[in-house]
């Protein structure tokens, strides 16, 4: 069985991948539609901003938004004038901070998903008198579901098994800031195997979880494309 400890950093965990995902779906639906849909000379640039936590080692990440968040940085500064103190070290500083770090994660699915909006069928809704906001509530959206569940998941998954970023802002205060894999670290660190086993197995399952369900999820809309 877990230790308190453990059972504390596994609610932690669950409730800085709820908020993470629910902010990211919020933020990243308008970003995505927009990369989708716009012919801006600057879309590649912006695709790229998206995409680099991807390819950007996570304590590279997490070095510079220490520096942007603390006392010094310009996003420290404007927390402490607004009365919110600093961030890092806290459990927003953890939201902020997993929110960019799975940002790629939920705005690629949602991007993919409405560039596979066939084109006339949104100008069908258009000839309909329609208004903009209209075809992407009862039209878009709807056909975009598939790519909002792959979205939600895996933005959820991956914040659940952040480690670098979240040591680099978090720390590691029980309670506060200490989520799952940070408490696994912790009992491989002191050699404690018998329970970090527990929490590792506990994340594999999960794992294989999101991917099965990945995989039922876009499984029909697969066939749909090959009939």
């Amino acid at each position: 069985m877990l230790s308190p400890a453990d059972w504390s950093a596994v609610r932690l965990t669950a409730e800085l991948a709820a908020v993470t995902t629910v902010l990211l779906l919020i933020a990243g639906t308008p970003l995505a539609w927009w990369l989708a849909h716009t012919r801006s000379a600057t879309k590649p640039l912006w695709a790229a901003l998206v995409a680099m936590p991807l390819v950007l080692p996570p304590t590279v990440i997490g070095f510079y938004l220490l520096l942007l968040m603390g006392p010094q940085g310009p996003v420290g500064q404007f927390t402490q004038w607004l009365g919110l103190g600093r961030l890092p070290f806290t459990f927003a500083g953890l939201v902020v901070a997993s929110v960019i770090y799975s940002l790629p994660f939920v705005v690629q699915p949602l991007q993919q998903a409405f560039e596979a909006i066939p084109e006339r069928t949104l100008e069908a809704a258009a000839t309909l008198r329609a208004s903009p906001i209209d075809r992407f509530f009862t039209v878009a959206l709807p056909l975009a579901r598939p790519g909002f569940v792959t979205a939600s998941v895996l933005g959820f998954a991956h914040t659940v098994g952040e480690f670098g970023v979240v040591l680099m802002i978090g720390g590691n205060i029980p309670g506060q800031t200490r989520v799952l894999s940070v408490a696994l670290y912790d009992h491989v660190e002191a050699l404690e195997y018998e329970q970090a086993h527990r929490p590792a197995a506990g994340m594999v399952a999960f794992a294989l979880v999101v991917l099965v369900t990945l995989y039922v999820v876009n499984r029909p809309r697969r066939r749909e494309q090959r009939a």
